[in-house]
């Protein structure tokens, strides 16, 4: 019961938030009203009072959200303030294409994450391999992917249609895109529980008796899936409410677009109404992995969780690291004498020559130039928000009971939706990008580790060394913590790429790096719509992200290479 308190202060605190967020961003509504119905119309005093006058803006946005919220518990959330049309049947019919496109891309993703595996699998958790594949996998940028896609797939070869929201066929493509680097991120995760199952007695004892192996990789796998069930859910939810630019490719009328539109033209029922939709899937959500959870680990243990199996890290290629950061180096080596910001029309759209390895962009500027000199803010912005989101996810989720209904709260916020509640409440400025995605960051984080924690705290040994007067610092320092953090680390490793591409998205849309940054996210977007005439425009940095994501995921491999040994008890 205290929990769904919880977890509804929580979600009438945002709405309440976004329902005052014009004020607080001192801004007049009935000016981005104005502008989202008829961007020629001149807002003069009397149109705008007009505005005010119809809307109600002037009894004050408390008033209004009374209003709001009174009609919400009728089943009517009003009427669009820049359509007029009813809320309501508008949100059911966005929450059902985003249903239905996350449904097919969860099924994607749980393929991809069992070819992920499927090495593992078969060999009985042997592995030799760093998963530099699934790592560039997990680096691919959602709105790349969807845009090589709809170009390639859809519009040259024709196989599938690339534009629209009118049946089953209409859903493969996208959801592709959001359910591979889905998939990629979970099978890494899996991928790395299952040698330390394996190596369990009773694994050991089964493949002694003689059971056929795929029985063993059966149960292997069930016996790490309620650690990994907390962050399918996140993926769940980040599915629907984080789609936003697949939806925007494939002009698909999703709920994560429809949100989006609604904040950036200020329509607050909508925008209230659709949030809300966010969090009761977020809600549902969790409420189904911890149903899961229970289910699989069966009656005899649901007050006590499954205990967790031992950490063993997967023999990796130590040279393998030391080659991507090589060719990252030099690419940026390479690129930082040369002039990013040169320009030279005759010279745009150039493949990649001798004189620029890179080709040319738009506005014939060399692209090596800028990926190299991109690189530096980049990478130094991605790994201190990296550090600052694994510091407050542990931390958080050392407090499972308090950051678990924050962490579905969090996690029903497209990263864009948080960017504008925080430029909102901080400004806007070169800050206001780290401040946004720091804010959602370590959701996932603290959920691997409660996640953990709560399998950690079953463990033989831990109980044995309770018993004999340890404290609960003792076990926190010298049992919790190393089981724990190793596992976490390397997940926010896995989420670096990610990190770079959030504030690439977010200056996409006019939140962060603004013209003629060379940030590589920006690369990304200001060379997007030249895709089917330039492809190296888009191939390039796009590669050079893949890369990084390859470098972080082997370099954390081959960092935590040593078996930890399940203590005697």
């Amino acid at each position: 019961m205290p929990t769904l308190l919880w977890r509804a202060v929580l979600a009438a605190g945002l709405v309440c938030g976004i329902g005052v967020l014009p004020w607080l961003a001192d801004t007049d509504p009935a000016l981005t009203v104005l502008k989202a119905r008829s961007q020629d119309r001149d807002p003069t005093p009397e149109v705008l009072a007009g505005i005010r006058d119809r809307l109600g803006l002037d009894k004050g946005p408390f008033h209004l959200l009374a209003e709001w919220a009174g009609g919400l518990l009728r089943g009517d959330a009003g009427r669009s303030w820049i359509s007029g049309g009813e809320v309501t049947p508008a949100v059911l019919q966005a929450l059902g294409a985003s249903l239905l496109l996350m449904t097919v891309a969860l099924v994607i993703a749980v393929c991809t994450t069992g070819l992920v595996c499927a090495r593992t699998l078969r060999s009985g958790g042997a592995r030799r391999s760093g998963g530099t594949a699934s790592a560039m996998l997990a680096a691919l940028p959602e709105f790349l992917t969807a845009s090589v896609l709809a170009t390639v797939v859809g519009v040259q070869l024709g196989w599938l249609p690339a534009l629209g929201w009118y049946g089953l066929r209409w859903t493969v493509l996208p959801a592709l895109a959001l359910g591979l680097p889905a998939g990629a991120v979970l099978g890494r995760l899996l991928d790395d529980l299952l040698p330390g199952a394996f190596a369990e007695p009773w694994a050991r004892a089964a493949a002694a008796r003689g059971l056929p192996p795929h029985r063993v990789a059966r149960q292997a796998l069930r016996r790490c899936l309620p650690g990994l069930l907390p962050n399918a859910g996140l993926f769940v939810v980040g599915l629907t409410g984080g789609a936003v630019a697949v939806e925007q490719i494939f002009d698909i009328p999703g709920l994560g677009r429809t949100t989006l539109q609604a904040a950036l033209a200020q329509d607050l029922p909508v925008l209230q109404a659709g949030t809300l939709a966010l969090l009761l899937l977020a809600t549902a959500a969790a409420l189904t992995g911890r149903a899961l959870v229970r289910l699989l680990v069966g009656p005899a243990l649901n007050d006590r969780a499954l205990p967790a199996p031992p950490r063993t890290a997967p023999p990796a290629r130590r040279t393998t690291p030391l080659v991507l950061a090589a060719v990252l180096l030099t690419v940026v080596g390479t690129g930082l004498p040369r002039d990013p910001l040169a320009l030279d029309t005759t010279e745009r759209l150039r493949p990649p020559s001798p004189a620029h390895p890179f080709g040319t962009d738009a506005l014939g500027r060399d692209l090596l130039a800028r990926i190299a000199h991109g690189a530096l803010d980049t990478l130094l912005l991605a790994l201190a928000i990296s550090a600052a989101a694994l510091f407050a996810g542990v931390l958080l989720g050392l407090l499972p009971r308090l950051s678990g209904p924050l962490v579905d709260t969090v996690n029903a916020l497209p990263p864009v939706l948080a960017a504008l509640l925080v430029t909102a409440v901080a400004g806007g400025g070169p800050h206001t990008p780290a401040l946004a995605v720091a804010a959602v960051a370590w959701a996932p984080l603290a959920a691997h580790t409660s996640a953990l924690l709560r399998q950690e705290r079953a463990t033989l040994h831990l109980t044995a060394t309770a018993a004999l007067g340890a404290g609960r610092r003792y076990l926190l320092r010298h049992e919790l913590l190393p089981a724990v953090v190793p596992p976490v680390v390397r997940h926010a490793l896995l989420r670096l790429p990610g990190v770079a591409l959030a504030l690439a998205s977010l200056g996409f849309l006019g939140l962060g790096a603004q013209p003629p940054s060379p940030e590589w996210g920006r690369l990304l977007a200001e060379n997007q719509p030249y895709a089917e005439r330039a492809p190296w425009a888009v191939l390039a940095p796009a590669a050079v992200l893949a890369l990084l994501g390859a470098l972080a995921v082997t370099a954390s491999t081959a960092g935590t290479g040593r078996t930890r040994k399940p203590r005697p008890t």
